[in-house]
């Protein structure tokens, strides 16, 4: 029997399967023994095979034998460095970065990199800023700065406030039919903005801490979430993340997932052009043209200085 993953709390799984049923699923113990180099092998939006029994009551665990073959996922470094990576989710068809300015700031180097992994998949992504209601003119000025910045490179870019409601109501429509993905800090507002788009879900939300101007862990594990009147449109709430360390891509590759990068650097004197310290490089020109904003170029190379070195740098915001 198949199904879809709904829910990891850890090592137990809900899992939907094909007979429309919730089952509660254990992962079998063969199945952790394959290799997977990564702190969670089985992730929700995963399609798996479950042993059934004949006389087993749906209250009883069933057991996830196999992962079917996945189309994509978003992935990073895990921040335990003796595993080597953490899936955020699988089999998606879209994805939301929910960034704030402020309390906690989601910083141009976290967006990059989650904006690259989510190219490198092909996963449609949006940032939605949220808390506009809190921001003093200086950080809407600067808010309005990088929307205006990743308008430009392509990223559809959403002005919300999930404690009040502005902006929430148009957010729907681009979740409905679809397997929508929402990610960014703690303390962004993540589930506030859930509870306000899917009324009667009731995500537990929590507070900034003041000491030290982040978010507190309220979301301690994936799930997806039906849309209502969504065409089998689910929204997966994954916890807040602190750090992006990058993998599975070769140097050679990073500039493919920064759009402007890889469209500039067609006029490279060079075909291989690392866009580091080559002659006749296209992209240092844009760059220093402004014509490539600086920031995204400064990503682009903290996650070269990543792949050469093989560090992982917690502090990533």
């Amino acid at each position: 029997m198949t199904g879809l993953v709904i829910k990891n709390t850890g090592s137990h799984y809900i899992v939907l399967t094909e007979d429309g049923v919730e089952r509660p699923c254990l992962a079998k113990g063969n199945l952790r023994l394959r290799g997977f180099r990564s702190t969670n092998p089985i992730v929700v939006g995963d399609h798996v095979v479950v042993d059934s029994l004949p006389e087993q009551s749906e209250e009883e665990p069933l057991y996830i034998k196999d992962i079917l073959p996945r189309k994509n996922y978003i992935i990073r470094r895990a921040a335990n460095l003796s595993k080597e990576s953490h899936i955020l989710a699988a089999n998606i068809d879209a994805s939301f970065l929910v960034c704030t300015i402020a309390a906690p700031e989601t910083s141009t180097t976290f967006i990059d990199r989650f904006l690259a992994t989510a190219e490198a998949y092909r996963v449609p992504t949006e940032l939605i800023f949220n808390k506009v209601d809190l921001y003093a003119p200086e950080a809407l000025a600067y808010m309005e700065e990088l929307i205006t910045l990743y308008e430009h490179i392509g990223y559809p870019c959403h002005r919300v406030s999930a404690e009040t409601g502005e902006g929430v109501g148009a957010l729907i429509d681009h979740l409905k039919g679809k397997i929508t993905l929402f990610s960014g800090h703690s303390g962004v507002g993540k589930s506030t903005l859930i509870n306000r788009l899917i009324p009667g879900v009731e995500l537990r939300t929590g507070s900034i801490s003041h000491a030290h101007f982040k978010g507190m862990h309220t979301t301690t594990f994936s799930q997806m979430i039906p849309i209502p009147d969504a065409s089998g449109g689910y929204l997966i709430d994954t916890p807040g993340i602190k750090g992006f360390g990058m993998l599975e891509m070769e140097e050679a590759e990073v500039s493919h997932y920064f759009p402007e990068l890889f469209e500039v650097g067609a006029s490279c004197r060079f075909g291989n052009c690392t866009h580091t310290h080559e002659p006749g490089c296209a992209v240092r020109a844009a760059v220093e043209d402004g014509a490539i904003v600086a920031s995204r170029y400064i990503s682009y190379l903290g996650i070269l200085e990543d792949k050469e070195g093989g560090k992982y740098r917690p502090e990533y915001k």
